[in-house]
């Protein structure tokens, strides 16, 4: 049930329940407090001074016996002086008890005192009148009976006193009893807010925390994590990275989709110039053929053989161009055999033999030994190595040196042979080395810009890879990877 409420309103309703208890524990402690101080009010400003006022009046009864005793004594009239005085605090005090008597316990009590010292006043009024008229032995008779008066109004007293002294018991007894409902309603109050808090933390928890810390650690795979005690800052960093990661993943998408066009176009324009390039080819091989005819029966003159040469190189150089096409439009079937690419190497430089000394080009081939023998295709790797050795020729125009490297190495347990072809050239500038495998790219005047692009498909058919490094005024360097366990 619990699980179909959204997050942020479990936590508004654990917070509102806090809250709520919060606010109605208070209130009941605030209660109870109220309860124990009327209750102490009332064993002070009641019971406790109903005691005391008793007291009192029990101090003022005992010396009214002392001072009738004093005057039987010496007959001084300032003892009933003092006797009037007592009498009269002892009024005020059984007064003040009258007024404060709130229980019919407390009515009864005080009004057993009032009787019994109604008499008592009576009784001690005779005993002086008989001591005054010098009847003593009459006087002394009935002191007797005063005398027992007199306790009967102490023993009323003591009644009235214990009377108040169980108030106070009660009292304390129901303040100890508001005082442990207190107690346990703070404990109540203090266990269920804890339990709640308790809920709230492991709702935090399972429900924030830890997806936030799997998201961190999510993040962190994608990066070098950054330690932060603000996992939400962190997170925050984390989200924005990974929005810009989906803004640049949408730009490089647009530039991908752009890119897929435009190789659609350039496939269709393929197809088209393949078709094409059959069409012009056909003518060119006649007009070679009756160009050489007319060659061996025409006598020219030396300006008229100059011209005759001129437009028999250009027609060759066009029928190179649509051949360099049809080979990259429909590459040929691949013959595969077992060949070390060091015999491959040789075979290409014996057949360039006499062009690097037209160049001025000096090679060297770096070789411990031969390397070990891949499937492959001959024909193909050859057409790869006479490429990528006249690109660094012709960039050689004064001459210059070529080192082929030949090396194995063994990776993660792959084996690989690696052919590096280095020359000392100008170097490929920065801006156009990401573009020279492109089809149709060229900085030659009279080049085609197919032959990095075939050779660069040739080794991938292969199962292999070309890269180039360059440094501009440095050479060029490019390196062929083929895996030893062919393709």
């Amino acid at each position: 049930m619990l699980m179909r409420i959204s997050l942020r309103s479990q936590i508004y309703l654990i917070l509102t329940s806090l809250i709520l208890i919060v606010i109605i524990g208070g209130l009941t402690i605030i209660w109870y407090s109220k309860q124990m101080e009327d209750i102490t009010l009332h064993i002070i400003d009641r019971d406790l001074v109903r005691y005391q006022i008793t007291e009192k009046m029990d101090t003022a009864l005992v010396h009214q016996k002392g001072y009738v005793t004093y005057f039987y004594l010496d007959r001084d009239p300032g003892w009933l002086q003092q006797l009037g005085i007592c009498r009269q605090i002892f009024k005020e005090r059984l007064d003040e008890i009258t007024l404060l008597a709130d229980t019919e316990s407390q009515e009864r009590a005080v009004a057993d005192i009032a009787t019994q010292y109604s008499q008592y006043i009576t009784l001690i009024n005779q005993v002086i009148a008989y001591y005054k008229n010098g009847e003593l032995e009459k006087g002394t008779q009935l002191h007797e009976q005063v005398r027992n008066r007199f306790f009967r109004i102490l023993k009323a007293s003591e009644a009235y006193k214990a009377i108040q002294i169980n108030n106070v018991k009660k009292n304390w007894q129901i303040s100890r009893s508001q005082a442990s409902r207190l107690i346990a309603s703070v404990g109540i109050t203090a266990g269920v807010v804890l339990v709640l808090v308790l809920f709230l933390i492991l709702l935090l928890t399972t429900r924030i925390l830890d997806p936030l810390q799997a998201l961190l650690m999510e993040g962190a795979h994608r990066k070098d994590p950054v330690r932060s005690r603000d996992e939400v800052r962190q997170l925050s960093d984390n989200v924005h990275d990974l929005m810009e990661t989906a803004g640049h993943a949408q730009e490089e998408l647009k530039q991908s989709r752009a890119i897929l066009m435009q190789s659609e176009k350039l496939a269709l324009v393929g197809k088209l110039a393949a078709g094409m390039a059959h069409s012009i080819r056909n003518p060119l091989t006649s007009v070679k053929m009756r160009l050489f005819s007319l060659g061996r029966s025409l006598n020219l003159s030396e300006s008229q053989k100059e011209d005759f040469d001129v437009i028999a190189e250009e027609i060759r150089h066009l029928d190179i161009i649509v051949q360099n096409f049809l080979e990259f439009s429909r590459p040929p079937k691949m013959t595969m055999q077992s060949i070390s690419p060091s015999a491959v190497v040789d075979q290409s430089l014996q057949l360039l033999e006499h062009r690097l000394k037209s160049y001025n080009v000096t090679v060297t081939v770096d070789r411990t030994k031969e390397l070990a023998a891949i499937q492959c295709d001959p024909e193909q790797l050859k057409e790869v190595f006479v490429n990528l050795i006249v690109n660094a020729c012709e960039a050689m125009k004064t001459g210059g040196e070529i080192e082929i490297e030949e090396t194995e190495i063994n990776e993660s347990g792959s084996r690989k042979v690696i052919i590096s072809i280095n020359d000392t050239g100008p170097g490929i500038p920065e801006s156009i080395i990401n573009h020279i495998f492109q089809p149709f790219f060229s900085t030659k005047d009279e080049g085609t810009g197919l032959g990095l692009s075939i050779a660069s498909r040739i080794v991938s058919d292969h199962g292999g890879k070309l890269d180039v490094s360059s440094l501009r005024g440095q050479g060029t360097t490019f390196i062929i990877t083929f895996p030893m366990n062919g393709v």
